[in-house]
């Protein structure tokens, strides 16, 4: 029987010296509100926010981050301090000096916006309905930025693009302009390439801040960065 207990609180000792040291490896990262330098026209209201929120949404369901709120840390602050003013009870109460601090903050912008759309002007409308053929086109270009909260500096920066497009034969409902939610994209090239991307940047943040700059996957990463470079400089016409 004691072998049995023993052996038990081994294992149970193994498991909990595992987790601790799984989750003091995994990089601890704050997201910020995503920025804008395009004219988008979706990009308004609480559109950098909602973005922020989807980052960290991807990012936490990796399990490979240890990610950080800092939009609700007004709200851990004052529930830490109602705890330290005596008025809750002292064995269920929050206390102060245990907010985990980030090793890392991702800061990413909007860089480039282009959206195509070809084919939608024929057809039959009525009532405000149409029927017609369409072809539409969504790019982006995000600049990612990972800044090391300890020194200052720029750890790692990349570009990340999406394109999305859907052709063929569609319906459309006219009722006038869109809202300010992304929501309404879901379905949307649009929508399709803001999801790629924010796909794209968790995919380049486990493989630069759990694998490694130098492990193998960053290599499929050096080589989009290329090409997208080439064809930067293709675009360029100097006169």
């Amino acid at each position: 029987m004691r072998i049995k207990v023993f052996l038990l609180f081994l294992f149970l000792f193994s498991i909990s010296v595992f987790s601790q040291g799984y989750a003091s490896v995994r990089p601890r990262i704050g997201v910020l509100r995503f920025t804008n330098h395009t004219s988008a026209g979706w990009w308004e209201g609480s559109v950098g926010t909602d973005l922020q929120d989807m980052l960290i949404a991807e990012l936490a369901a990796t399990n490979s981050f240890r990610v950080l709120e800092r939009r609700e840390l007004d709200a851990v602050i004052s529930e830490q301090d109602l705890g330290d003013s005596g008025r809750v009870n002292p064995r269920t109460r929050s206390r102060l000096g245990n907010i985990t601090g980030a090793k890392y903050l991702v800061a990413a912008t909007l860089s480039a916006f282009e959206q195509n759309t070809s084919g939608g002007g024929g057809g039959l409308s009525f009532g405000g309905f149409s029927l017609g053929a369409r072809q539409d086109k969504a790019y982006m270009a995000v600049d990612l930025k990972v800044i090391d909260v300890e020194t200052g500096e720029i750890y790692d920066a990349r570009t990340v693009e999406a394109t999305s497009k859907s052709s063929g034969v569609s319906l459309g409902v006219n009722r006038g302009g869109f809202g300010g939610h992304l929501g309404q994209y879901n379905n949307t090239p649009v929508g399709k390439a803001i999801r790629a991307c924010i796909m794209e940047i968790v995919d380049y943040l486990q493989c630069s801040l759990v694998e490694g700059k130098d492990s193998g996957c960053m290599d499929e990463y050096n080589s989009k960065e290329r090409s997208r470079r080439e064809k930067t400089r293709e675009s360029i016409k100097l006169d």
